[in-house]
């Protein structure tokens, strides 16, 4: 019933944005991991929210907590954190704040007065509100403190994401490049011959290795054909024309932007059009007999 070109084509494309989304999720990951990217955009937040651009104040303090940052040494400036902490809950830095604060004040268990010494006036003041809030209560105001944290990473996730969407299509344009991954190609040889895509299933792609396996001429419609360029005596010459170049380019950036959407959205959906195209028709309802 739903053995059509149509799906057929519409699987066979399908599979290829989820192979390449995978494989440039799995090269984000690592070289965010290789970054600390996510450890570094957590210090640019807490620095700017605590005012401390040159770390040398609550930013360090904080980061020489061991409740926020246990596995660290004693970093004199933002060089020395060999080890970035990539994610820190709201908890902990409320408490490792209030910890940073007891040593401002100016007698024991007064932290208005500590809130006061802040050298920063932007900071002291938002810190004075949330106290004042808390009704002086300690456990309160850790309370707004977390909360006024949790608001700021979420900001910090949004720029964050952002990088990481950039990264994706800059990823996503080689790996399409390299592996001569042409929307407006594959689309068109997938037409053409839709019993290339009549054998790819969701389970093939549950792992990055299985992808990059997938990404072959002989399984789908993509690769050269003949080398991009050829070596003569007089220098490189460009096996295609200018029109077949730029077709191919366009065809590379939609293949690149496709991997915004993310794996798990591609296979989803692949999994949605295999089990469609399973589909057969809806058996009869029997008859009741019974008297």
């Amino acid at each position: 019933m739903f053995n059509s070109t149509v799906l057929e084509v519409a699987i066979g494309m399908i599979s290829c944005y989820c192979a390449v989304s995978l494989i440039v999720s799995s090269i984000n990951e690592g070289v965010s991991s290789m970054l600390q990217l996510r450890g570094k955009y957590l210090l640019q937040g807490i620095q700017k929210l605590l005012n401390d651009p040159d770390f040398n104040h609550l930013a360090q303090a904080v980061y020489n907590n061991a409740q926020f940052h246990p596995a660290g040494d004693e970093a004199v400036n933002a060089k020395d954190l060999n080890s970035l902490p990539s994610y820190a809950s709201p908890r902990q830095f409320a408490t490792a704040l209030t910890d940073t604060l007891t040593t401002l004040q100016t007698l024991p268990g007064d932290m208005g007065s500590a809130i006061q010494n802040i050298p920063n006036p932007q900071l002291r003041q938002a810190l004075s509100s949330m106290y004042e809030r808390a009704g002086n209560d300690l456990s309160q105001f850790e309370a707004e403190v977390a909360y006024w944290f949790d608001q700021s990473m979420q900001r910090l996730a949004g720029a964050y994401k952002r990088t990481i969407q950039v990264w994706t299509v800059v990823f996503g344009l080689v790996l399409a490049m390299v592996f001569n991954i042409d929307t407006f190609h594959l689309f068109k040889v997938l037409w053409l011959h839709p019993t290339l895509a009549a054998n790819i299933s969701a389970d093939q792609f549950a792992n990055a290795q299985v992808a990059m396996d997938q990404l072959s001429v002989t399984s789908l419609p993509i690769g050269w054909e003949k080398p991009p360029f050829s070596w003569g005596a007089d220098g490189p010459h460009w096996n295609y024309g200018l029109s077949d170049f730029l077709l191919m380019a366009l065809g590379w950036g939609v293949t690149a932007l496709t991997t915004l959407f993310g794996a798990p959205f591609w296979f989803d959906l692949l999994q949605k059009a295999t089990h469609l195209r399973g589909a057969g028709n809806k058996p009869a309802s029997t008859p009741n007999t019974a008297s």
